[in-house]
C-alpha cells in the first residue's frame, strides 16, 4: 500500500444532493479534509453534512457552477485538490492510484479523469458519453477556473496535464425528469455565456443543432447500442441545445444582456 505523503483536499458543491451526496463523501474519505459547499439544500443534504465527523461545510449562495467551485476552491487548505460532482464515486482502484500520483515523481500539475456513465443502476456505454474526460485532480496553486463559461467549467492550467487510467463513476440519470431539468438548466445557461460572447439567435440553428445532436449522438456516437437508454438520452441532451437557442431568443427579445453571475441555481 502506498504511505500518504502529500495531503489532499476532497471538495464537492451540492444542492439536494441527498442520497447521492452519502456515497461520494464516502468515496473521498481517504482524503485529509473534505469541504462542501451547499447553496441551501431543502431536502436534507446540509443536515447530513453537518452532521458528518469528517465534513466541513459552508453554506453560499449560488452564482454559477464557475462562481461556486472558484470559491470552493478558495476554502482548500491543501494544493493537491480532487474536485468531484456530488453525483461522482472514486472507486478503491481510483482511490489507489490518486495517492500514488500525488506522492510519486511530479510530472503534472493537473489530472483529467474519465466517467463511467451510469444511467441509474445500469452503465451507459455509448451515446456520445464513451471518451467524457474532466479534471479532477489538480494543484490548487496551479490553476484556476475560467470565467470564459458558467457551465460545464473548465480549468486554465499554468502547466501539463496527465490522465489518469481508472475511470470515476457517474451517476448522471436518476430519472427522467430530474435529466430532463438539469439538460434544460445547462441550456439556459449556455444561453446567457452566448449573449455574452455576442451571439445572436438563429432559426436555422434552432432547428438544425438539437437534430444533428440527436443523430450525432446516436448513430455517429452508437447510442443506439445503449438501446431505449440511449434513445431517452441522445434525446434530453437535444431537448438541450432546443432550450439554448429558445433562451437565446428571448433574452434577445427582451433586450437583455445577463450578467455571467446570475445563473439560476441547480445541482450538478
Amino acid at each position: 500500500m502506498v504511505l500518504q505523503k502529500q495531503k489532499i483536499s476532497a471538495l464537492v458543491i451540492t444542492y439536494n444532493e441527498i442520497g447521492y451526496i452519502e456515497n461520494c463523501i464516502k468515496s473521498v474519505d481517504f482524503a485529509d479534509e473534505i469541504i462542501v459547499v451547499d447553496s441551501y439544500s431543502t431536502d436534507g443534504t446540509y443536515a447530513y453534512l453537518l452532521a458528518h465527523p469528517k465534513v466541513k461545510v459552508i453554506q453560499h449562495p449560488f452564482k454559477n457552477y464557475t462562481a461556486q467551485k472558484a470559491y470552493t476552491l478558495e476554502q482548500a487548505s491543501n494544493d493537491w485538490v480532487i474536485f468531484v460532482d456530488a453525483d461522482e464515486v472514486v472507486t478503491p482502484q481510483l482511490q489507489s492510484e490518486i495517492i500514488a500520483t500525488v506522492n510519486g515523481p511530479k510530472e503534472h500539475v493537473a489530472y483529467w479523469f474519465r466517467r463511467k456513465f451510469m444511467f441509474q443502476e445500469r452503465r451507459l456505454r455509448f451515446s456520445g458519453w464513451q471518451t467524457d474526460k474532466n479534471y479532477r485532480l489538480f494543484r490548487k496553486s496551479k490553476v484556476k477556473f475560467s470565467e470564459k463559461r458558467i457551465v460545464h467549467e473548465t480549468l486554465e492550467v499554468n502547466g501539463t496535464s496527465g490522465i489518469l487510467k481508472e475511470k470515476l463513476i457517474h451517476y448522471c440519470y436518476r430519472n427522467f425528469n430530474n435529466y430532463k431539468g438539469k439538460m434544460l438548466c445547462y441550456g439556459r445557461l449556455k444561453a446567457k455565456e452566448a449573449v455574452v460572447q455576442n451571439k445572436r439567435f438563429s432559426l436555422g440553428l434552432l432547428l438544425f443543432k438539437p437534430t444533428y445532436r440527436f443523430l450525432y449522438n446516436y448513430l455517429i456516437r452508437l447510442g443506439v447500442l445503449d438501446g431505449m437508454k440511449g434513445i431517452t438520452v441522445c434525446y434530453l441532451n437535444a431537448l438541450g441545445d432546443w432550450e439554448r437557442y429558445l433562451e437565446l431568443r428571448r433574452l434577445e427579445q427582451e433586450q437583455k444582456v445577463p450578467s455571467l453571475n446570475t445563473a439560476p441555481q441547480q445541482g450538478n
